[in-house]
């Protein structure tokens, strides 16, 4: 998969290991590095509920998102990037998702940025 970011900052801190100790702290950082690395390896959102990470989708204010666990409570944060196909019920047909972007890393139990 493709991946893009919210931001020219997010992508710099993702593709800057020093930046991400900095600001997530060495195990997150090693683990930032493995998703992503993880996610660009499958060709579509279908292969990616087989990789590390739990990744599922979000609920709430969140919703259309996805988190992948990081060290407890962070998660990596992305929701697919058009185009991409829906189903009839609305959900998403995740073979015809290839390119995904990166909101960020957050704490969704409390909603809180995980600094």
């Amino acid at each position: 998969m493709d991946i893009e970011y919210k931001t020219k900052k997010l992508e710099d801190e993702c593709n800057n290991f020093k930046k991400l100790v900095k600001k997530y702290g060495d195990k997150n950082a090693k683990l930032i590095n493995r998703r992503l690395d993880d996610m660009r390896s499958v060709e579509s959102m279908d292969e990616v509920r087989d990789l590390p990470g739990r990744h599922h989708p979000l609920t709430g204010d969140k919703k259309g998102q996805f988190s992948i666990d990081l060290e407890h409570p962070s998660r990596l944060l992305y929701k697919p990037s058009e185009p991409y196909e829906r189903k009839e019920d609305g959900g998403f047909v995740y073979s015809s998702i290839t390119i995904v972007e990166i909101q960020g890393v957050k704490d969704t139990h409390d909603g809180k940025n995980k600094k």
